[in-house]
């Protein structure tokens, strides 16, 4: 399994990271987790296809995490795409797409294209096949219009867990349980803001996270202020562009 960070910012370009979004790639498949409205652009700087894309992960239902879908969805219908591409995310996944790409592309919701877009919405706490990848869900803290999902894939013989945006929760333990990479929010350092992760709170809960490599992501301004601090205690942050092999 290979993980690259394509996005590992925040909504505000915190840093000058690109938004949200991890490409996760095993056995020749490939699968976004979560899609920030800069993720064409960070492929493209990877030198990655967004044609062989399978599958995009979606956690939650804020822009800077499923914003990049009318921009990929429109760029492969002007490549000529013709198989599928599959969306999985929350309840109300289908209606929210329709009517982004609706507000940023007028009329591309009628256009016919070569290609079937799939939304599948994911229940929490269920086990389902989104394109190649078994997802496993578990409801967290967050505040979106819609359900907010923690993610955990199974990838082959790998298992990758995905927090994405949320106030401390349990749920989290039984997330990140037995994961070869737990990849989790950190948006503050030690000040708390509702329905985000502050590092003091993560640390103070570390020993209970039974993953094999923990990753933060998603660092606001003050974790960044603090990075220092975060690299001192042995944890590892994530950039854009950081690639792990598994």
């Amino acid at each position: 399994m290979i993980l690259e960070f394509v996005g590992a910012g925040d909504a505000f370009g915190s840093g000058g990271r690109l938004q949200t979004c991890v490409s996760v790639r095993w056995a020749g498949h490939h699968v976004l987790v979560d899609c920030g409205a800069t993720s064409l652009v960070g492929l493209r700087r990877l030198g990655l296809e967004p044609a062989a894309v399978d599958a995009v992960l979606v956690s939650h239902l804020h822009g800077d995490h499923f914003g990049g879908l009318p921009f990929l969805i429109l760029d492969q219908q002007f490549a000529r795409r013709e198989r599928p591409l599959t969306i999985g995310g929350p309840v109300g996944t289908a209606a929210r797409l329709e009517q982004a790409l609706e507000v940023l592309f007028p009329g591309s919701n009628r256009v016919q294209r070569r290609f079937r877009v799939d939304v599948v919405e994911l229940q929490p706490e269920m086990a389902t096949d989104v394109g190649p990848a078994r997802v496993t869900t578990v409801s967290v803290d967050h505040a979106s219009g819609a359900p907010a999902l923690g993610l955990r894939l199974q990838c082959g013989s790998r298992r990758l867990a995905y927090s994405g945006d949320t106030a401390w929760t349990p749920a989290l333990l039984d997330l990140a349980e037995g994961a070869d990479v737990f990849v989790c929010e950190a948006y503050s350092f030690d000040r708390p803001i509702r329905y985000h992760l502050d590092y003091a709170t993560l640390r103070t809960n570390r020993a209970q996270l039974r993953c094999r490599r923990l990753v933060l992501t998603h660092l606001g301004p003050q974790a960044l202020a603090h990075r220092a601090e975060l690299e001192a205690d042995g944890i590892e942050v994530a950039d854009d562009g950081l690639r792990i092999e598994l």
